[in-house]
């Protein structure tokens, strides 16, 4: 386990093994899966460890496993992944995370998402951030805003990993150029 980045209430770090339970649960929950394809099985769970961590070490950022700083609980994970599958704005490096719902609220994502857009324009030099979701999921818009991602009015897209006909299948993008970041936000 490696700490990669900490905020004043978080640490970001790589997964480990006894990491699997607590995330099985929190992909069980209906609050945290409700604009998710379904619950998460233990195998899909070792899966993505398995796979996050790769991609750290592979890309030098990934996404992390987000633990509360003071008593070191894992809240699900905050971080950045490289997404290649096909689509009108890939490849791209989207920040994103996924929190436990007894963690909502409470400027968590927010707070996370923050340092790893520092973490990502600064030390890697990244050119954009995205994210993105389905126009449904109102929290995860709201974070979005709130880092400093704008809405891309031309880049809504159906996600290619569902079905056409799948109700989650329509998600709406919102991008972060370095440029805007490091001149604090203003767009010219």
């Amino acid at each position: 386990m490696i700490s990669i980045i900490e905020t004043e209430r978080l640490i970001l770090r790589t997964w480990k093994k006894e990491d699997a339970a607590p995330y099985f649960q929190i992909n069980q929950d209906p609050k945290v899966i409700e604009f998710l394809p379904g619950p998460l099985t233990m195998e899909q769970v070792n899966d993505f460890i398995l796979t996050v961590n790769s991609h750290q070490d592979k890309n030098g950022y990934t996404l992390w496993a987000a633990c509360l700083k003071e008593t070191g609980e894992l809240m699900g994970f905050i971080g950045l992944n490289y997404t290649d599958w096909a689509s009108h704005f890939t490849p791209a490096v989207e920040v994103g995370w996924r929190l436990g719902s007894q963690f909502w609220g409470k400027g968590y994502a927010t707070e996370g998402a923050k340092a790893c857009l520092e973490y990502g324009f600064k030390k890697y030099g990244l050119k954009e951030i995205i994210s993105f979701t389905v126009p449904a999921n109102i929290r995860s818009i709201h974070v979005m805003e709130k880092i400093g991602l704008k809405r891309d009015l031309n880049g809504n897209f159906a996600h290619p990993k569902l079905a056409k006909d799948h109700p989650l299948s329509q998600h709406i993008l919102y991008r972060l150029r370095a440029d805007v970041y490091l001149q604090g936000g203003k767009d010219d």
